[in-house]
């Protein structure tokens, strides 16, 4: 690939620093993915430069209209302090022309919304468990086919925000506490949904129309003596990581036939979704070996030594040339702008 002009975005609370010197490995954390793919970057030849946004678009169109990047590398999760307003920031690059990594505008919108998705996917015939939303302010009785236990999260919200050993309840009145909790912390509807005992699996998806599937990896929650779920804790907690000896690693004990499964699930809910560039999909697998299909992730954390990247490196695909491959789907992702011949 030729050398090209990548404008990285992010946070601007999480642009990085050019060394990791003085930091601690928590502070690193904060920022680790940002650090990685900046440095890759620029050790790949590309000319780098960092953007770190909270709510000035302003600012985003002076970079795009005087720098002229060949690519924008999309790390946003967020505008505004808002989850849900980064798929406006990847519309707008849509309608500056601009290239970037990840995931389109419609992709976004409909992986974000949890409900939605859920109703995609159960459209689709692709196995979710059983789910109700309770919107905030209103009081909504359950359909009597949801069976305890149940589990509890907000509707909008990644990165576990909001999920805790308490997520899973076993009655009403702990439901309603825990509606409660989402409603109030969160600020969001609340989305109920059947919990499902098994393992934790994820997939990473790479592609726009031809789409690649890494191999299946699987979430060790160690020594935790509570039901396993990746709580917030659990994700981004590294004392606690290693308090409880929990990491992620390819799934083991599955057939040949289990990991083609449920990689075509992979594409079928991928492309149910609309999403491109690159994501991870979660699920859970039944000691009875059913699966269901938890969410959809786009673009997912992208830290070199995190799943995502792990999964691919197993196949042979370095951290580097993982990039480049975002940069490439990111630079031949047919937007409609370049589709209408503009």
């Amino acid at each position: 690939m030729k050398k090209l002009r990548v404008l990285v975005l992010t946070h601007e609370s999480l642009v990085p620093p050019e060394s990791l010197d003085g930091y601690t490995e928590q502070q690193v954390n904060e920022w680790k993915t940002e650090y990685d793919v900046v440095t890759h970057l620029q050790g790949l030849g590309h000319e780098v430069r960092v953007l770190g946004l909270y709510d000035n678009l302003a600012d985003l169109r002076t970079a795009i209209s005087t720098w002229k990047p060949d690519v924008a590398f999309n790390l946003l999760q967020e505008f505004q302090g808002i989850v849900t307003y980064d798929q406006h920031i990847v519309a707008y690059l849509e309608l500056m022309r601009q290239p970037y990594t990840g995931c389109n505008p419609r992709g976004m919108m409909l992986s974000r919304d949890k409900v939605l998705s859920k109703q995609i996917l159960s459209y689709h015939r692709l196995p979710t468990p059983g789910f109700a939303i309770v919107r905030r302010g209103r009081h909504s009785r359950l359909s009597r086919r949801l069976k305890f236990p149940l589990f509890v999260k907000s509707a909008t919200e990644d990165a576990s925000l909001g999920i805790a050993q308490a997520s899973i309840v076993e009655d009403h009145a702990r439901l309603k506490e825990r509606i409660d909790f989402i409603h109030d912390s969160t600020k969001t509807d609340a989305l109920v949904e059947e919990y499902i005992e098994g393992r934790e699996l994820y997939v990473g998806v790479c592609g726009n129309e031809r789409l690649t599937t890494f191999p299946v990896w699987e979430m060790d929650f160690g020594t935790l003596p509570l039901a396993g779920i990746a709580t917030r804790k659990v994700k981004w907690d590294l004392r606690y990581q290693k308090k409880h000896g929990i990491r992620t690693g390819r799934a083991g004990a599955l057939t040949a036939a289990d990991h083609e499964r449920i990689g075509r699930m992979s594409r079928r809910i991928y492309r149910a979704l609309h999403l491109s560039g690159y994501a991870r999909m979660d699920f859970r697998l039944r000691a009875d070996g059913s699966v269901f299909v938890l969410e959809a992730n786009c673009n997912p954390n992208l830290a070199n030594g995190e799943d995502f990247a792990d999964s691919a490196a197993s196949e042979g695909v370095g951290y580097a040339d993982l990039l480049q491959r975002i940069v490439r789907l990111g630079l031949n992702y047919g937007a409609e702008w370049r589709l209408n011949g503009s």
